[in-house]
């Protein structure tokens, strides 16, 4: 099965600004805890419980030239909750979506011969992935 896969066809939206300028790593999301726990009792007994915990991490890697790296500093020093959207339009086209999300600090900051990267984590509140 041959199939091909193309960056340009990812899209990240925060707070209504589409992002430029991605490193390599460009972005990356997990779910904070697992859907499901399973308790044993003493007799072997089992039952899972689902976790209905919508906290997820996403990491977006811009190049320190990126338009956006000074717009997610300020959303990070103002504490604003900002909408997230993460769209790849290839094949199999996939989402990540919040409603409500925060930039956890500012990116650390390299200097050195050659541009470096910044690094934002955003805690998504109410992760809905399809």
């Amino acid at each position: 099965m041959a199939t091909t896969y193309d960056a340009k066809h990812l899209t990240v939206i925060v707070d209504d600004v589409h992002l430029t300028g991605f490193s390599e790593d460009m972005v990356e999301f997990e779910k904070d805890e697992d859907n499901w726990t399973t308790k044993v009792g003493a007799q072997g007994d089992t039952v899972r419980s689902r976790v209905n915990n919508k906290l997820g991490t996403l990491t977006i890697t811009l190049l320190s030239i990126s338009p956006q790296v000074a717009l997610l500093d300020s959303l990070a020093k103002n504490d604003k909750l900002v909408k997230v959207s993460v769209i790849y339009n290839g094949d199999p086209k996939e989402t990540i979506t919040s409603n409500s999300a925060y930039i956890k600090k500012p990116a650390t900051r390299t200097y050195s011969n050659e541009v470096e990267d910044r690094v934002f984590e955003l805690q998504l509140m109410d992760a809905e992935i399809n």
